[in-house]
């Protein structure tokens, strides 16, 4: 394909891309869904171009990014207050799924070999960071919950590829040596913490002497690949590389960034996630094409491979509760933490053991199977199954089970409402504290004054957002309604100024930001989303 088709072809994917959530968007289905969805009805299409895609590519451009950022908005604290829960995931319910998964892969298809359907079983063992949060993001989750999924699909990528490359490995050579194994996987975790510790470090420290922000949103991305690189060359977990690291950077960032740089980084990278994510639901749903010509079309793949597919994603599915839902009555703290209320015990266990979305580690995994690999297409095809149906079934129906388990309003976590509350208290009285101790007198009493005025009106407005009752919330209402018109009315003759010829674009352009970062706020402050 040439280099102009190739443009072409990632142009057209954007486009789906963009259409489709838009147009399934009265359905009850996450985005994810729509977009795997809208790839496998491409895939059946006559003389859609077939994707041929490297693993190493996939792994490479896709998933630091993807893990960096999700890494990076994970709140540390909250994470290692869920540890227990998320290792027994990340790794327990990894190791079990594999063993449960390989042993029905040979029951169902006894002519491949252990080693064969144990790699199967590896492939899609773990949960995917990627489709975890395309499809957790819409739904209203405890925080404590978010934390705990998040958590395990940020680092069961390493249980998941060790156990995968071992199995591999067996497959080829018809040996396996468990203590090369267990030694290789302390090798993997611990380089690959330790990498991650030491580049996130020295990305905190380059970003802390940059006087641009463009350079710290391009030093923020090239931290992500380097990282990932670095571990894959030295031969630990590039997976517990970058995650590590954007725990790291996450933890650092906030006295290290100036405002505008943050604010740009923020923004950059939504967007370069919102479209890696995009993309890569795509093309797995477009992956499908290459196998079902493999295989001889849709008929022949269902008969041949069909009874294996079935069998494999029932077993990932039952397997997952089995394991999950004893585990989770077991390590789960019904106590409150810093990452919220109580949770009880049997919902988050159903609601938990529910969420096990697949998604482009399992799809990397699989492709970088060698072409002489035992049944090759038949894992390939199991593996799409696997992750066709925890996307667009699970991801579709856990709204479902969470009303289910949680009630429509028991799960109403409304502690980060009143953290934020308190916080914007405690800034606003340390900005008035502080005003009040300048002198009283001298060149600056009037500036003084008129900055206090300001604070003042912004600590008495901060105190009757946290009043309840009817009439306090309809007074709210009227004047964060009044405010916004005002705002409104401004950047209507801001722009009016602009038309007319009497204000030039590169007067325009910061007098806009400014406007729109003070409507952010007041939206903020009025609880509607921006």
């Amino acid at each position: 394909m040439s280099p102009m088709r190739i443009f072409e072809l990632i142009l057209s994917l954007l486009v789906v891309a963009l259409i489709l959530p838009v147009a399934t968007r009265r359905l009850p289905i996450p985005p994810a869904s729509a977009l795997i969805l809208g790839g496998m009805v491409l895939a059946a299409i006559p003389g859609i171009p077939a994707v041929a895609l490297h693993p190493d590519l996939i792994m490479l451009l896709f998933l630091p990014p993807l893990l960096m950022s999700s890494a990076v908005f994970t709140v540390w604290r909250d994470f290692r207050a869920e540890l227990r829960p998320v290792l027994m995931l990340a790794i327990g319910a990894v190791t079990f799924t594999t063993w449960i998964v390989g042993c029905a892969a040979k029951w169902v298809a006894p002519s491949l070999p252990w080693a064969a359907c144990f790699a199967l079983g590896a492939i899609v063992s773990p949960p995917d960071a990627v489709a975890a949060k395309a499809v957790l993001h819409h739904l209203h989750l405890p925080r404590r919950l978010m934390t705990i999924l998040e958590g395990e699909s940020l680092i069961n990528d390493a249980s998941g590829l060790l156990l995968y490359r071992f199995a591999v490995a067996a497959a080829l050579t018809g040996t396996f040596h468990a203590t090369e194994a267990g030694l290789s996987f302390v090798w993997l975790s611990v380089g690959g913490v330790l990498i991650g510790y030491i580049t996130g470090r020295i990305s905190i420290w380059i970003m802390k002497r940059l006087q641009n922000p463009h350079e710290s949103v391009l030093t923020s991305f090239l931290t992500a690949w380097v990282t990932y690189m670095i571990a894959e060359h030295i031969g630990v977990s590039s997976v517990l590389a970058v995650v590590t690291c954007g725990l790291v950077v996450g933890m650092l960032q906030h006295g290290v960034l100036t405002a505008r740089a943050r604010t740009e980084i923020i923004g950059v990278w939504r967007f370069v996630v919102t479209v890696f994510e995009t993309l890569v639901f795509v093309l797995i749903g477009l992956s499908l094409r290459g196998v079902l010509g493999r295989l001889g079309g849709v008929g022949p793949a269902l008969h041949e491979a069909g009874p294996l597919a079935l069998a494999v994603v029932l077993t990932v599915i039952i397997s997952r509760l089995l394991w999950v839902v004893p585990g989770m009555l077991i390590s789960l703290r019904a106590t409150p933490t810093e990452g919220g209320p109580a949770l009880p015990k049997s919902p988050a266990a159903w609601i938990v053991g529910w969420a096990g979305m697949r998604g482009v580690v399992s799809l990397a995994a699989a492709l970088a199977l060698p072409e002489d690999f035992p049944g090759r297409d038949l894992l390939l095809f199991a593996r799409f199954a696997v992750i066709a149906v925890t996307v667009l079934f699970q991801g579709s129906t856990l709204g479902v089970v969470i009303r289910w388990a949680l009630g429509s309003k028991s799960h109403h976590d409304t502690g980060p409402q009143v953290m934020e509350l308190h916080a914007r208290l405690r800034v606003s009285h340390a900005s008035v504290a502080y005003l009040e101790s300048l002198p009283t007198d001298g060149p600056l009493k009037t500036e003084r004054e008129n900055v206090l005025a300001m604070h003042r009106r912004r600590l008495q407005v901060t105190e009757h957002i946290g009043e309840s009752g009817e009439a306090s919330l309809e007074q709210r209402r009227v004047y964060f309604g009044i405010a916004l018109a005002a705002l409104a009315a401004g950047r209507a003759e801001l722009l009016q100024m602009h038309r007319s010829g009497a204000l030039h674009d590169s007067i325009l352009r910061p007098l806009e930001a400014e406007l729109d970062l003070e409507e952010l706020r007041l939206r903020r402050l009025a609880g509607e989303p921006p």
